[in-house]
């Protein structure tokens, strides 16, 4: 008997322990809970009963040089639904299948879903989301944000880029400077009890978003337009599949206009021809900028390298006689001029003029295979130029190993290897203006909502890829193409201008198709301003000479007087 009460004692003993064990936990985990993770409770209990809503941030402007805007923001609005605070389903159904003009079952399918919120349309015009508000609907919301906006549509689309519907960049300018264009979006944040509606009086908490930066770049509206003119006429009048242009200062690489038509309309830029476009290869192919993009064999625009590399090496000099008979043999290989009873006797500075063939072939084989190539990597050609643009395609170019003699000679007066457009212009650019290879550019820098400048970009320049008397010869030489070679057709009266003609077939060479291009830049003796006109697959007439020289022209005429450059009696 005496046993039993003692074991039945330690029996209450051990359960009393448990029991006091138990509560010392709860009540140590109840403090731990109240003091040390309050805050972090609290926080999550709020969340329990605050609806979110975003307020997108503006997104920065883009500047041209002058200060016109070439992209800024609509105010457009989103339209959403809360279930739960709706009393009249049927009401706002039909009120919104009315002003959003949409189908009646699609709205009537979110209204009916039971979520917190529900978003109807976004990107709904200013007007339209006011006219929603003024019906007073409940659990109608109407929130304003912003839509990217292009005032002038299809001017320099391929340059300035879109953006999407989360408004990040897409292609061009808007997604190689989106860290500095983008803003933080802002939050509206609301009180619900539990059953997700707002409770009256309890306001909302706004946490306003923050504006992105300005962008100012160094394109100019006015050169952008006259040159968009120029290659929309050429493309018209010669029936081009399409037309590109680059304007560019040659002493520091600003890019002053970049044109590639056709362009397309900003505003829609998933459109073709007014029709919505899911075939992403046709809308790649509508958004790909030629100048950068692209690349092609320059043809005889790229004389003005070979013509840079003999006089920096010195195998050849002004006073230079060559005999042109129509041809040049090259080991096994007769490689024609394009002048087919030939040049006859001439110096250096008439076969530049008449852009012969057979001479720039000798001045190839002069250099060498290897002291060729060593001046492409010179000249800033085997590497990009590292334009502020996305997808820059490179130089393509033969292994040094297997350029030959009849590799050398085709090089040498721009056929067997392909650059880009913008590589053609920048290494033009840096043997004219005194031998500095400059990185061409359009962004110069970012200014925030008051206007001051947060950054300012700066640009790679190497100095002496050729020396300065080089570069005056070469400046020399193509005034006389232009003022009495096969460039007089880009010639201005009272205007010192320099150039070089090219036209280059396309691979395959059995398709006969041809571009036809023109490398001009002014004043001849202290370049200011430096245009490239290509022309892809013209009908009929095809001669660089020809046809786009006077493109160059027309845009020089308009250019020269609007950059101040003084006319000469």
């Amino acid at each position: 008997m005496y046993r039993n009460k003692t074991a039945y004692r330690k029996k209450i003993m051990v359960f009393m322990v448990v029991v006091l064990l138990v509560l010392t936990f709860l009540v140590g985990r109840l403090v731990y809970l109240m003091i040390f993770c309050s805050e972090y409770y609290g926080k999550k209990a709020e969340d329990l009963h605050e609806r979110e809503r975003n307020i997108k941030a503006a997104r920065g402007e883009i500047v041209d040089c002058n200060g016109v805007v070439l992209a800024e923001n609509k105010t457009v609005c989103t339209i959403s639904v809360i279930h739960s605070q709706i009393k009249e389903p049927e009401k706002v159904i039909a009120m919104l299948a009315k002003e959003l003009e949409m189908d009646e079952e699609t709205i009537r399918k979110r209204v009916e879903k039971v979520s917190s919120i529900e978003k109807i349309k976004t990107n709904v015009p200013k007007e339209t989301g006011d006219a929603i508000r003024a019906h007073g609907l409940a659990g109608v919301k109407i929130d304003e944000d912003y839509k990217r906006y292009y005032p002038y549509d299809t001017l320099a689309s391929k340059v300035l880029g879109f953006t999407g519907g989360d408004n990040q960049g897409i292609i061009g300018l808007e997604v190689k400077y989106d860290k500095y264009l983008q803003g933080k979006n802002g939050k509206i944040l609301t009180l619900t009890d539990a059953r997700g509606i707002e409770i009256e009086n309890a306001g909302e908490r706004r946490q306003d978003p923050i504006d992105g930066n300005d962008l100012h770049i160094s394109l100019d509206y006015n050169i952008q337009k006259y040159a968009e003119q120029a290659a929309k006429k050429a493309m018209e009048e010669h029936g081009a599949q399409s037309v590109s242009v680059l304007m560019m200062n040659p002493q520091n690489g600003e890019i002053l206009a970049m044109v590639n038509v056709p362009e397309f309309n900003l505003n829609e830029p998933f459109s073709i021809e007014g029709e919505v476009q899911t075939n992403q290869d046709k809308l790649n192919l509508m958004w790909r900028n030629g100048c950068i993009n692209d690349t092609y064999e320059p043809g005889s625009t790229f004389k003005i390298i070979t013509t840079a590399a003999a006089f920096e090496e010195g195998v050849v000099s002004l006073k230079d006689r060559f005999h042109c008979p129509g041809y040049k043999i090259v080991e096994d290989r007769k490689i024609r001029c394009h002048k087919v009873g030939g040049h006859g006797a001439e110096d250096f500075a008439q076969g530049i003029m008449n852009s012969c063939n057979p001479v720039f072939i000798e001045l190839g084989l002069r250099l060498g295979s290897e002291k060729y190539y060593s001046y492409f990597k010179q000249f800033g050609l085997l590497q990009k130029t590292n334009v502020d643009l996305p997808g820059e395609a490179a130089t393509i170019m033969h292994n040094p190993k297997n350029i030959g003699q009849v590799e050398l000679a085709t090089i040498s007066f721009g056929q067997s290897f392909q650059i880009t457009p913008v590589q053609l212009a920048t290494t033009v650019s840096s043997i004219i203006n005194g031998g500095n290879r400059v990185t061409p550019h359009f962004g110069a820098y970012v200014t925030d909502e008051k206007g001051k400048k947060v950054k300012t970009f700066k640009y790679e320049t190497t100095e002496g890829i050729v020396s300065e008397k080089t570069s005056e010869t070469v400046r020399m030489l193509l005034e006389k193409v232009v003022s009495e070679g096969t460039g007089k057709n880009a010639a201005i009266k009272g205007f010192s201008i320099g150039g070089k003609t090219a036209t280059s077939q396309t691979l395959p060479r059995s398709a006969n198709k041809y571009i036809a291009s023109f490398l001009g830049f002014a004043p001849a003796d202290d370049p200011k301003v430096l245009g490239l006109v290509i022309i892809n697959d013209p009908k009929g007439v095809y001669y660089g000479g020809t046809i786009a020289a006077p493109v160059m022209k027309e845009i020089f005429e308009n250019v020269l007087p609007y950059l101040e450059i003084e006319q000469k009696e």
